[in-house]
């Protein structure tokens, strides 16, 4: 069994257009790896010098690993991460 993770549109052109993925169970940031090792180029839209870039949303079921232990948060076999990108705007 493996990780679950939930691809956003922006970044499914590099999962071959896939919404959903699987990676080996791990820490978040070796998650990010082991996918950029699959789909090149997906780490560094994620993450940068071993953090994730701050307009990047993780949750690790549903929940967001800022309230876990960041990028050293531990998935185990069948959890689901969940990639989301911020998002911003608002009326004036």
């Amino acid at each position: 069994m493996s990780v679950k993770v939930r691809i956003p549109t922006p970044l499914q052109r590099l999962t071959e257009g896939k919404q959903e993925v699987e990676a080996n169970a791990g820490t978040v940031i070796s998650i990010i790896g082991d996918l950029d090792t699959r789909y090149p180029g997906i780490a560094e839209r994620i993450s940068e010098g071993g953090k994730i870039r701050r307009f990047v949303n993780i949750y690790v079921n549903e929940e967001d690993i800022r309230f876990l232990k960041a990028e050293e948060s531990v998935l185990k076999d069948g959890d689901e991460l969940s990639i989301v990108p911020a998002i911003a705007g608002g009326c004036f």
